[in-house]
């Protein structure tokens, strides 16, 4: 089943499938490796395969009887006393992909263990992955992706960074661009696009989060600068009304 296929499995009923690691990097953006090490890995974090999405669910549960019947032959063997070498995974962001040792870390799973031995590589993407990166939000994680591509923030703010729907990436990127476009018309330059859009976070996000924290606390930033944007275009408005406090808490009161 493709990545699409399972994605509309997930409207239909509780998806349990378990993220390729091809789908979770072309979603993110691949950029670049960075580092390889032994260390001791949560297993709540282990939330993909490298090269097993048809044999194991996303806790790592055998979907086939052979895939089971290898697995309960290691259980047995560890309750026994053997020990299991380490895992082989690929880290991204705060997810890690298994490409050696899927019997083990369903072995692991099964018996309760908080962590399991690894050799981990690690490596950069442009979206970040978070453990609770599920199947369904890849579309949204690519859509994201892009807009980064366009609007490269620092990377302290894409750990933050979660819209639900894709679509609303690429209002957020037209946002970006035009209040860029505007600081560049009143004489203003950037060394680079990084500079422009760590300066639209802070000088044009940043105040309106500021003024919805009145009234929507627990959301994320670009979650509330979002839902102000897309008030202020249903009215019309091609910028923020003074004040904008008063603005922004009547747009997200309701």
């Amino acid at each position: 089943m493709g990545v699409l296929a399972r994605v509309r499995a997930v409207g239909r009923s509780e998806d349990r499938s378990i993220i390729a690691l091809d789908d979770a990097l072309a979603a993110l953006g691949d950029d670049g490796y960075v580092e390889s090490g032994y260390r001791e890995v949560p297993l709540r974090g282990i939330v993909g395969t490298a090269a097993r999405s048809a044999d194991f669910d996303i806790e790592f549960r055998p979907l086939h009887r052979a895939v089971r019947d290898r697995q309960q032959q290691l259980a047995a063997a560890v309750l026994a006393g053997k020990q299991l070498p380490p895992v082989e995974l690929v880290q991204l962001g705060e997810m890690y992909f298994v490409r050696d040792g899927h019997h083990r870390v369903s072995v692991a799973r099964s018996l309760g263990w908080p962590s399991i031995t690894a050799w981990v590589r690690r490596s950069c993407t442009i979206a970040f992955g978070e453990a609770c990166l599920r199947l369904a939000h890849l579309p949204s994680k690519a859509a994201e992706r892009v807009f980064l591509e366009r609007v490269p923030l620092p990377d302290e703010v894409r750990k933050r960074l979660w819209l639900v729907r894709p679509d609303g990436w690429a209002r957020l990127g037209d946002a970006a661009e035009s209040w860029g476009y505007a600081q560049l018309m009143a004489g203003r330059r950037f060394p680079e696009r990084a500079d422009l859009a760590r300066a639209w976070w802070t000088e044009e996000v940043q105040p309106v989060v500021a003024a919805a924290r009145a009234v929507r606390e627990t959301e994320r930033d670009v979650q509330l600068y979002a839902a102000a944007l897309l008030m202020r275009d249903r009215q019309g408005l091609a910028s923020w009304p003074c004040p904008l406090t008063k603005f922004v808490e009547q747009a997200l009161s309701y």
